[in-house]
């Protein structure tokens, strides 16, 4: 009698074998389940390692997977002479056994029931390889005059984590030495190199250095070492104090040389350029940035020749200007670049801004503003800071030749029998020829006044005594260059009184700031006379007066209908100038222009 074995798949944790008979039906069943999975292990090259895996109960196909391959079906690996399946197979072990891990080894591995469908977990096989024994080049002897530094280079080569290396003397590790790694091309194994600098005045002839390469594979590491023999010029060790230190301060330097036979000269030089005033064996000076670039060098000499040493100081200076932003004036639609260049240390950071914009436009030297908008005309700032040392910056302006643009509040607000105001902000390069401030109600109670500043024109329609009509009127402010023009809609509408308390708090509080400001207030009246000022004696303003003509004023309110644009918001105006005020003098006039 034969047995049949037929899969039957279930959710994960859930997989079972039905045994079936041809001849009759076996009511047992057999429940494949793990015994044991593969775990994550760690394990030097060259040793052996065992992955286990098994599935009692278990009958069929086992495949053990690497990196998503599989390796061989069942117990068949003929394709990896190290790798064989172990364990009784009767009983469901399917253990993987590894001889003399290697390098490749490093992988997931899973074991997998075919029939079952079933994977076990996937287990990370880490595979730590020792360093190659150290070598000191120049080594096992290192010869060098007296007077000379000792540079030591150590490689340890093809490990894998990378290996650490330190050097010893007399038993005590030496700190101070540079320290690289290299990954290699497989992309696993990295080789290591470690250089000791020692400065003349530290070193002995007949001293033996080792330098010992260690990693997770060689705790203990390995190491190889030479022996130092010197020759006898002067022994130099030069120190600077203190470092780092911030430009503008004193710093000493300090030569201190043994030499047989004794030493017969000092010489300094910073750059390449002797230093003449100085001739012992200390320099003084008050440094400035360029001792971050320019090494002072102190040169020793004795009858068997000279030993020179040299040292960069670590200035902090702040940043200084190395290639200066010009201001652009553009079309519209063009792009502007603006370049600046700065050096500092430590290291600087640039930022480009709009002046009044807190946001960063910019970290790089270069700043490219593309197809510029009216809207980008101003001010830009380039600006350097040192981190703890000082900051600077640069301000260029971008000008954009373009139409006109109006920026006004869409209503404005006034109290009944009061004085009222409605001003439009007008930005445009090159400026406005001709401004108008057209009005739909009652005539001769207006007055226009247009500043120029470095942002803009202001042009300010001023009502002597606000009357319920002029809630109920429609104004525009429109402005032209050679590039086009601009208009802006304007409405007035009615302040709500304020409460008694507030009107008596307010009251207090203007009582007060009226009797301070009082006589700059009486000096301003005194020197300023009624009229309309324009800072550009060529832009042409124009009050337009509306009478009460139904057809007429139909007639106009479609006119400014024709002349609307969109609104922007009205920014905070800048300082004033000095301004005279003239008011319409011929209120019947429908037309009254002032140049």
């Amino acid at each position: 009698m034969t047995d049949v074995f037929t899969n039957v798949i279930l959710p994960r944790n859930e997989r079972h074998c039905v045994c079936i008979s041809i001849i009759y039906y076996c009511p047992s069943l057999c429940i494949a389940t793990f015994s044991q999975q593969p775990q994550d292990l760690v394990v030097v090259a060259g040793q052996p390692v065992t992955l286990p895996c098994s599935i009692p109960g278990y009958h069929g196909v086992v495949l053990w997977i690497k990196d998503g391959l599989a390796l061989g079906v069942g117990r068949d690996l003929s394709g990896y002479p190290r790798y064989t399946v172990i364990g009784d197979h009767s009983t469901g072990e399917h253990h993987l056994r590894i001889q003399r891990v290697e390098l490749m080894d490093d992988a997931v591995f899973e074991c997998q029931a075919i029939q079952a469908a079933m994977r076990s977990r996937p287990a990370r096989l880490t595979v730590l390889v020792p360093p190659e024994d150290p070598v000191i080049s120049g080594g096992p002897v290192v010869s060098l005059r007296a007077g000379d530094p000792l540079n030591l280079t150590c490689h340890a080569d093809n490990a894998k984590p990378a290996a650490s290396i330190i050097w010893i003397r007399n038993g005590e590790v030496l700190n101070g030495a540079m320290y690289s790694k290299t990954l290699l091309r497989d992309g696993r194994r990295e080789s290591t190199v470690s250089t000791l600098y020692l400065s003349a005045s530290n070193i002995e002839t007949g001293q033996q250095i080792i330098c010992r390469a260690s990693n997770k594979a060689v705790p203990n590491g390995k190491e190889t070492s030479v022996n130092i023999d010197i020759q006898h010029l002067p022994l130099v060790n030069l120190s600077v104090e203190p470092q780092p230190i911030l430009e503008g301060n004193l710093v000493k330097f300090h030569c201190s040389a043994k030499a047989n036979p004794p030493v017969t000269l000092y010489r300094w030089a910073k750059g390449g350029n002797v230093i003449k005033e100085f001739s012992g064996d200390t320099y003084e000076v008050i440094v400035d940035h360029s001792f971050f670039t320019e090494p002072v060098s102190c040169e020793v000499t004795n009858p068997l020749g000279s030993t020179n040493i040299s040292r960069n100081v670590d200035v902090y200076f702040g940043p200084r200007m190395a290639a200066e932003p010009q201001s652009l004036q553009v079309d519209l639609g063009s792009d502007a670049v603006f370049n600046c260049a700065w050096t500092g240390n430590p290291s600087l950071t640039i930022v480009w801004m709009k002046r009044g914009s807190g946001v960063v436009l910019s970290n790089e030297n270069i700043l490219t503003l593309k197809a510029v908008r009216q809207e980008d005309a101003g001010k830009y700032v380039c600006r350097a800071v040192v981190p703890r040392v000082g900051a600077g910056e640069k301000e260029v302006s971008l000008t954009v030749n373009g139409p006109p643009t109006i920026s006004s509040t869409q209503t404005h607000q006034a109290l009944h029998g009061e004085k009222g105001e409605i001003k439009c902000f007008i930005r445009s390069t090159p400026p406005p020829d001709r401004i108008t401030v057209l009005e739909s109600g009652t005539s001769g109670r207006y007055t226009v006044e247009t500043v120029s500043t470095e942002e803009g024109v202001i042009s300010t329609l001023t009502m002597s005594n606000i009357v319920p009509a002029d809630f109920q009127t429609i104004y525009n402010c429109t402005a032209w260059n050679s590039f086009g023009s601009d208009t802006e809609i304007i409405r007035l509408k009615e302040q709500e009184t304020l409460p008694v308390a507030v009107i008596i708090g307010v009251a207090v509080g203007a009582l007060v700031a009226f009797i301070v400001l009082m006589g700059t207030i009486g000096a301003f009246c005194c020197t300023h006379l009624k009229g309309v000022v324009s800072a550009k004696n060529d832009i042409r303003v124009e009050i337009v007066h509306k009478d009460h003509n139904a057809a007429r004023e139909n007639e106009e309110h479609t006119a400014m209908k024709q002349l609307m644009v969109s609104v922007s918001v009205l920014p905070p105006f800048p300082p004033v100038p000095n301004v005279k005020t003239t008011e319409n003098s011929n209120p019947s006039s429908p037309l009254h222009t002032h140049r």
